[in-house]
């Protein structure tokens, strides 16, 4: 049910990007759509995911996977550049509204000997979608057109539904006994230095993700690479983090969560250099391989560290805080690099993201984050 309700998503990204091309946007009138997927999830996280500790997670995820299927089909019912700001606002509310209960619940399914492998295969889940999103909606804009592609997209929410609406109970009930406690204010989680460590941590490797996502499919199109190689590059970002995610109960055994976040940002830092020196789809599809094993890594390490270091009632709250951090990039990043790379050119755009990354890389070494020996038994 998970991956079919990501994949409509993350195949609207570069639906959205190519359609706005084909109807002549430039740079920062797409940088301005991709943004527009993160104002609700900026303004309302933290809301929503106090909303879910209250009421537990099935009201939030039936609402979230049926208004996602609605905001996929609002651009081909009403074509034109106008329906697209509303569809993005509209596909990034949902989303969250989809995604946080899950993340918040997941980690209390069998126990705390199970919480990393839960984490780790709900991120190959969201991997796989990744995957398939991007793959899918390249093609489907090749073969059937750039606004068909949203029905195909919109297809996907038609079993998820189903599953929701006929079993209702496999939805996990860990976030119910929330509501009981007393919450405090969201700053107490933010002055957590631990918890404040994965906010940031978590937030500068995820940015690295996006802007690729968000910039690639404009950098390919003006390298003249066809909507299916785009969508295909992006879907070996995908298949790269499935793999690292595979193997970090592997990797964590010989390196701790602060040792491995650290080599992946500097990872990152080292495709982004080299994209702007390539035009051959089969070595920026290599490149695309390496910045997906160094970001695939990040979120299932910071969420289950985060459902740890949280007091227990207020999971899905730090869950909201952390996606209020992702999605303030999402919000900035586009619109930031859109001009940016309106004004300066790509190189600019790859270049600048590198040395940021560079930044957080030299910043996560000089904090102390938790590691595998701290967390509770």
């Amino acid at each position: 049910m998970g991956v079919t309700s990501q994949v409509g998503y993350n195949g609207s990204r570069i639906a959205v990007s190519l359609y706005a091309l084909e109807l002549g946007a430039n740079q920062f009138t797409i940088g301005v759509l991709v943004a527009l997927y993160a104002v609700f999830p900026v303004l309302l996280a933290i809301l929503v995911g106090k909303f879910v500790d209250r009421v537990g997670p099935k009201l939030p995820v039936i609402i979230g996977v049926a208004g996602t299927g609605v905001a996929l089909l609002l651009p081909p019912l009403f074509p034109g550049i106008t329906v697209l700001y509303v569809s993005c606002i509209a596909l990034g509310l949902t989303h969250l509204l989809f995604t946080l209960p899950i993340e918040a619940s997941i980690g209390g399914i069998g126990g705390a000997e199970k919480r990393a492998a839960n984490y780790a295969l709900l991120s190959m889940g969201w991997s796989v979608a990744n995957f398939f999103g991007p793959v899918i909606a390249g093609f489907s804009i090749d073969h059937v057109g750039q606004v068909q592609v949203f029905w195909v997209l919109a297809s996907f929410y038609v079993l998820p539904m189903l599953i929701l609406l006929f079993k209702p109970g496999l939805l996990p009930r860990t976030a119910m006994h929330a509501g009981r406690d007393k919450h405090g204010s969201v700053i107490e989680l933010w002055r957590m230095p631990n918890l404040r460590t994965v906010f940031i941590t978590g937030t500068v490797i995820h940015s690295a993700q996006h802007l690729f996502q968000f910039y690639f499919p404009i950098y390919g199109h003006s390298l003249g690479i066809s909507a299916s190689a785009i969508g295909s590059i992006l879907g070996v970002l995908a298949a790269a983090a499935f793999v690292i995610r595979s193997t970090i109960p592997f990797l964590m055994k010989r390196r701790t969560e602060a040792e491995i976040l650290t080599y992946a940002v500097f990872s990152a830092a080292f495709a982004f250099v080299l994209f702007p020196f390539v035009a051959n789809p089969y070595a920026l599809a290599a490149i695309a391989f390496l910045l997906g094993l160094a970001v695939g890594c990040s979120n299932p390490l910071s969420m289950s560290l985060l459902y740890v270091l949280t007091p227990p009632s207020r999971v899905a709250e730090s869950v909201g805080l952390l996606h209020t951090a992702y999605n303030f990039t999402h919000l900035v990043i586009p619109v930031v690099f859109g001009s940016v790379g309106a004004a300066f050119g790509f190189s600019t755009v790859f270049l600048s993201n590198a040395a940021m990354l560079v930044a957080g890389g030299l910043l996560i070494r000089k904090t102390r984050l938790p590691i595998a020996d701290l967390r509770p038994k």
